[in-house]
């Protein structure tokens, strides 16, 4: 069977029976579909690892992100993504019983330990404070602000909520995350206001959660708040708030993280909360009980003279 069949048939198991979502397939398909467009095959048995390691060289010189006038190399991370796709497919081969290369012939490159992009809890405080409450605009970005940061939401789980996901009567609800798995989340008192105050406010019928408003909005098709449009307006309020390092949805999906392991949280729980099929995952967060660690080393192993 071709390898372009075969992609087609991997990637309709991604989205039918591992339950990935349209996005992460369409990533998928990207990946393959360069790296097969790359080796010049259609045939599994000829896929080697000359080829995978000319395709890394190739991927490694690839143009990246732009910092002021200099355009820095793909990065590493990027790089894997491919490696990643690449091995997956290749994993479903052989239980297919294709013949083809070896996924353990695959190794991902070494890439450094995440950095966590943080603000300080002054300036998290004046971010929740920047929206004007007395518009209608104002009371549904307070609302975002502080459902992400009462439930470290990621921002497709933002977008995607409707009005009747939320009982406001409870403090928790079930969202639908990454690989169509579901988790409850909690709302903090100020989420629930937030959230009460907004629906209130609202006059259109429209079933999503958070809708856009202004000249756009007469024009839409789908009055649907999208990702990007979240990811301006924290933006523009986090430039409002004088907070200069770049704030976006995950940056307050790390402040709710480091917060709750900052007041005694445990990982697993955390891990639970954040949605996180991985504990290694949320380990990136352990940096923040340093401190702790600092303290119960200088209590309890030191010499007595």
């Amino acid at each position: 069977m071709r390898l372009s069949e075969l992609q087609r048939q991997f990637l309709e198991y991604l989205e039918i029976e591992r339950g990935r979502s349209v996005k992460t397939v369409e990533n998928y398909d990207h990946y393959l579909t360069r790296f097969f467009q790359f080796a010049k095959v259609d045939d599994p048995k000829k896929l080697t690892e000359e080829q995978v390691r000319e395709f890394r060289l190739w991927l490694n010189r690839q143009p990246g992100t732009k910092q002021g006038r200099q355009t820095q190399p793909m990065k590493r991370r990027t790089q894997n993504y491919y490696l990643i796709a690449l091995r997956a497919f290749l994993k479903y081969l052989r239980k297919r019983g294709v013949e083809s290369l070896s996924p353990e012939r695959i190794e991902l490159a070494k890439v450094p330990e995440r950095s966590l992009d943080l603000i300080s809890s002054a300036e998290l405080t004046r971010l929740m404070n920047a929206p004007d409450t007395a518009t209608l605009t104002g009371k549904r970005d307070k609302a975002i602000l502080e459902l992400l940061f009462s439930t470290g939401l990621r921002i497709s789980e933002l977008c995607n909520l409707s009005i009747d996901d939320v009982d406001l009567t409870r403090d928790e609800f079930s969202v639908r995350g990454k690989g169509d798995k579901i988790r409850v989340v909690f709302l903090s008192d100020e989420a629930r206001n937030a959230l009460t105050s907004y629906l209130k406010a609202r006059k259109d019928m429209d079933e999503a959660m958070f809708v856009q408003y202004g000249k756009n909005a007469k024009a839409a098709k789908d009055l649907r708040l999208s990702p990007r449009a979240v990811q301006r307006l924290l933006k523009s309020y986090a430039i409002k708030a004088g907070i200069t390092r770049k704030v976006t949805p995950h940056v307050i999906r790390h402040s709710f993280a480091t917060d709750l392991l900052q007041n005694g949280a445990d990982l697993r729980s955390v891990q639970a909360l954040l949605g996180h099929a991985n504990i290694a995952t949320t380990q990136v967060y352990t940096h923040v009980t340093d401190k702790h660690l600092r303290e119960v080393h200088k209590k309890f192993h030191s010499r007595k003279s």
